[in-house]
């Protein structure tokens, strides 16, 4: 039903946090697949897609480019972007679940942004007040999730692989009609 495609860049300690909420949506049959797209070059994350049963994708290139080749080998029809370190409340499994089933009936192609959540052991400083003014202002942010149909992802263009702020475009692309905000909070570390 869904594969989620998570970028890392070599470092264990995020990419797990993520992986540990995704557990129950692996169990409950949500998640059919994880593809872990590494552009660091070294084997640490290559061990722990090894470790979780995880799809693992060495990558050289941007951001977005990692993000894009992750779709491409995705193989389900839904698909989520997560960053590392993105950790997705408990709930998150039935309202995605009920969200793609809307979506599917309503034939009007949306895609889901999770509401954001600050982590509540961070402390707080003057950058988490400037993102709030800028999620208030301009909407959503990268960090916050993708949830989409892969058909209404490509034809929105995807990923711009050499594209500055490809994340950010593509969000604008789907405009607010286009997008709905999920209940579900996303903790970003």
């Amino acid at each position: 039903m869904l594969s989620v495609i998570i970028p890392t860049d070599g470092v264990e300690q995020p990419v797990v946090a993520t992986l540990a909420a995704l557990v129950p949506g692996a169990a409950a049959g949500v998640i059919r697949e994880v593809l872990l797209v590494d552009r660091a070059g070294t084997d640490v994350i290559e061990r722990v897609a090894d470790v979780a049963g995880c799809g693992f994708l060495p990558f050289q290139g941007s951001h977005a480019a990692a993000l894009a080749a992750g779709a491409r080998q995705a193989r389900s029809p839904w698909l989520m972007f997560l960053h590392a370190g993105a950790v997705l409340d408990a709930g998150w499994i039935e309202e995605t679940t009920q969200f793609i089933q809307n979506v599917s009936v309503s034939g009007r192609p949306r895609a889901g942004i999770f509401r954001y959540a600050r982590s509540p052991y961070a402390d707080p400083n003057w950058r988490d007040a400037i993102r709030s003014v800028a999620r208030a202002m301009f909407g959503p942010g990268a960090d916050q999730g993708l949830l989409i149909a892969r058909d209404h992802y490509e034809r929105l263009g995807g990923y711009a692989p050499n594209a500055r702020r490809s994340e950010q475009r593509l969000l604008r692309q789907l405009g607010r009609s286009s997008r709905t905000l999920l209940r579900s909070r996303i903790v970003v570390a």
